[in-house]
């Protein structure tokens, strides 16, 4: 089993295998370039993203600046919305519906660290060259959300459809859907109803 395959499925991996580092550098030149770019650059945006997120549905906005670690472990679907400093870390799938918008400063990351000091710990090959081991856990959202700003959505959770997630909530555990919730760590309010 390939170091990717590994990662993606959230099984302990090497971060510095050549095939993760090209697809990594390759994400963040790509980021780096659509942060360059100005709103009314869409033709130059489009093709960006057509690199960088081309798992992706109609209506895609994307405020910028952006930063992906991967981005093509990242679908995201119709009429998405993300505000300014929109950060994804993409070591395992990231999945995000119809319908949902980020607020500014929102940061989704699946990437894990041990608890415990020693396996987080730097190691070295027979070379020289220091690595470590790292393991992640999939994000999903459900359709119709509203992730408010400044909110950090954690490894492995899962968010139903139509919840709005308060700002600056620190979300680390699933969030059924039709809720709104909010707080660090991120907790159920009440139930939204049609009123």
């Amino acid at each position: 089993m390939t170091e990717k395959e590994k990662m993606l499925r959230g099984e302990p991996y090497d971060p510095t295998d050549e095939e993760l580092t090209a697809l990594r550098v390759k994400a963040h030149r790509l980021s780096q370039q659509y942060n360059m770019t100005y709103e009314t650059d869409e033709k130059q945006r489009a093709d960006i993203l057509d690199e960088l997120l081309p798992d992706r549905g109609r209506g895609t906005y994307l405020q910028g600046p952006v930063q992906f670690d991967y981005g093509v472990f990242t679908h995201v679907g119709e009429n998405f919305y993300a505000n300014f400093n929109f950060t994804v870390l993409d070591t395992c799938p990231v999945e995000i519906g119809n319908n949902v918008f980020f607020g500014p400063n929102c940061t989704v990351a699946t990437a894990l660290h041990y608890l415990e000091p020693a396996p987080r710990r730097m190691r070295y090959r027979g070379d020289g060259s220091p690595y470590d081991i790292e393991f992640g856990s999939p994000v999903k959202i459900g359709d119709d959300c509203w992730i408010a700003s400044n909110v950090v959505i954690c490894a492995g959770v899962t968010i139903g459809s139509g919840c709005v997630i308060g700002a600056g909530s620190v979300v680390t555990r699933d969030i059924p859907e039709g809720c709104l919730a909010a707080g660090n760590p991120c907790r159920v309010i009440r139930k939204i109803e049609d009123k």
